[in-house]
């Protein structure tokens, strides 16, 4: 299974000039007797996310209300958060409860791809949801007819190509595997590094372009209570930038810079930065939004009476 840090791969059969057919997964050198300890905060965690990315998606299926490109968006998140934690939490509990250590090379390499593709998604709908936000606020009468159902659908599917397109050289060039071939990982790391730059300053470009723009518009408005409402829809999607963007930059430069930081304390970063957005996204947007928290309190209301 693909890395992302919680584990060392080593091959257990491998032929000269061809790729290994099986890793052995480590788990976490150093700190194995504390594996099931471990695995009780990251069991928790995971939980937290399927259950709150799951509440968000039935919640927008079942409130017909709750159907504008701003929830399409949420939805969208919600489900790349739900598979960018499955793809790697079920593997590393499975090594702390069973010692399931044992990974395909090609299972290796999927895993790989679907991280990857996931984060760049991740980052691509939240420059969406800035645009959407833009709209919304600085031409509110437009905001219907410019981002219609026909141009959410491209805007998602957009999205989805680039980080599919953008994720595809990452199981050949990865430094794990450049490793364990014995070869040069100085492309795979320059790749790494070029992709963290240009994501960071082509949607940071489009987010920061967006709330010039609307905080120009917020300045215009004419009393305080009213710049003060409109910002706050705007504070769920900055509390879920910052969720995806600051543990995505510590994770990268540190795996890249950080040379003389213990093994076992990168690992658990890595881990950390897998399952955080996940579980912040839902929590952010079920306490910001209130379509949401009036249907979520009506489903407990309705159950108790």
């Amino acid at each position: 299974m693909a890395q992302q840090g919680y584990r060392l791969v080593a091959p257990s059969r491998s032929h000269e000039h061809s790729n290994p057919s099986t890793f052995i997964l480590l788990g976490i050198p150093g700190l194995e007797t504390a594996h099931i300890w471990i695995s009780i905060p990251f069991c928790a965690t995971y939980a937290i996310a399927v259950l709150g990315n799951f509440t968000i998606l039935f919640i927008v299926k079942m409130e017909p209300n709750l159907c504008g490109p701003m929830f399409f968006f949420l939805c969208m998140l919600a489900v790349t958060d739900l598979v960018m934690s499955t793809s790697t939490v079920p593997k590393m509990l499975s090594i702390f409860w069973f010692n399931s250590r044992e990974s395909s090379f090609s299972a290796y390499l999927t895993q790989m791809y679907f991280v990857h593709s996931l984060s760049g998604m991740e980052s691509g709908i939240l420059v969406a949801m800035a645009f959407d936000r833009y709209v919304d606020i600085c031409h509110p009468l437009r905001h219907s007819t410019t981002l219609t159902n026909s141009v959410v659908a491209k805007i998602g599917l957009a999205v989805v190509l680039r980080s599919g397109i953008f994720a595809l050289p990452y199981p050949f060039l990865h430094r794990a595997v450049g490793k364990l071939a014995c070869a040069d990982i100085s492309i795979s790391s320059y790749y790494g590094l070029f992709h963290l730059l240009s994501e960071i300053r082509m949607e940071g470009f489009f987010i920061a372009m967006s709330y010039t723009q609307i905080l120009r518009a917020i300045f215009c408005l004419p009393t305080k209570d009213a710049r003060l409402k409109t910002f706050g829809t705007c504070i769920s999607h900055l509390c879920a930038i910052s969720a995806l963007y600051i543990p995505d930059l510590f994770y990268s430069l540190m795996l890249r810079f950080g040379h003389n930081v213990p093994l076992h304390f990168l690992i658990l970063i890595v881990n950390l930065y897998h399952l955080i957005p996940p579980v912040l996204h839902h929590i952010i947007y079920g306490v910001r939004a209130k379509q949401i928290q009036d249907r979520l309190l009506q489903l407990f209301t309705h159950k108790e009476t």
